[in-house]
């Protein structure tokens, strides 16, 4: 594999990697702007990637959001500060004057999972617990995408048809009830307006009751998703990530609620392999296999 200059937007950060090999040779990263205006974007982004173009023959991009034809589509707009309907794959070429493809992050994600694995043509999802809910899935050894780059987008399925509305719009969606974003504001009501999904994982760690409930919540969610995956596409196996699906004691919890479906239903699931890196990672390899 080529050195590559890949770049991965997420909803608090932008970072930004020369891959070589498979391996992360230098990084660096910025705050996502917290702005819909296009233009603080466009600057966050010629300061991170203007110092790294040089070292590298192509670019590839991870986002959060829904990426068709290059442009990225925030379906909970709220992850990004508001910003949609971004030409991004248009302003990166502009900035590095190299060839540019841009995939979602959770599907990069996924796709460096896979290779991870000892035996391949396993069907697989990545689930990522964050400020929201992702995933991206890989059936008889290819990433699913989707003509319109939504493939994998499980967290804005439903989970509740009660719940609370969405960043998207729809109410009850997975990621309304799982995410750390979502734990951080029902953990409000009990711990105060300033309150945050760390905060509630501290009191959960104490054996606080209510944060317990809490987590418990939206790792029931979590592993009805991974029910309806199983049953949808007859995945072999979950690989969860991010900052809430690796808090301690937060896989235990959603393989404990799996264990409670009919065996039909269950699969196994197992904590990701790699890390913060993943979808810098995934879309370097993903792109050398698609030039």
């Amino acid at each position: 594999m080529k050195s590559c200059l890949t770049v991965d937007i997420g909803g608090t950060k932008i970072a930004a990697a020369i891959i070589e090999s498979g391996k992360v040779i230098r990084r660096q990263q910025t705050p996502t702007p917290s702005s819909s205006n296009p233009k603080d974007m466009d600057k966050a982004l010629e300061r991170l990637l203007t110092p790294l173009i040089s070292e590298v023959s192509t670019v590839a991009v991870a986002s959060t959001g829904i990426i068709k034809d290059g442009i990225l589509t925030a379906l909970n707009p709220l992850n990004l500060g508001g910003l949609n309907n971004y030409p991004l794959r248009k302003v990166i070429e502009n900035i590095t004057k190299k060839p540019t493809v841009a995939i979602n992050d959770a599907q990069a994600a996924a796709w460096a999972e896979y290779q991870t694995l000892e035996l391949n043509r396993v069907n697989m999802a990545f689930i990522t617990v964050s400020t929201g809910v992702g995933a991206g899935v890989v059936i008889n050894n290819d990433l699913l995408i989707g003509t319109n780059g939504i493939a994998g987008h499980a967290g804005h399925t439903l989970a509740d048809p009660n719940g609370p509305i969405c960043g998207c719009g729809r109410r009850g969606c997975v990621e309304s009830i799982a995410s750390g974003t979502a734990i951080g504001q029902a953990g409000k009501a009990f711990f105060g307006d300033d309150c945050t999904g760390e905060i509630v994982f501290k009191y959960f760690s104490q054996n606080d009751p209510n944060a317990i409930d809490i987590v418990n919540r939206s790792a029931r969610a979590i592993a009805h998703l991974i029910a309806d995956l199983k049953m949808v596409l007859d995945i072999e196996l979950v690989t969860l990530g991010g900052s809430v699906g690796l808090a301690p004691y937060y896989l235990e919890r959603v393989q404990h609620y799996l264990a409670q479906q009919p065996s039909p239903y269950q699969t196994k699931v197992q904590h990701a392999r790699c890390g913060a890196d993943a979808g810098l990672i995934g879309v370097a390899h993903w792109a050398s296999t698609t030039n």
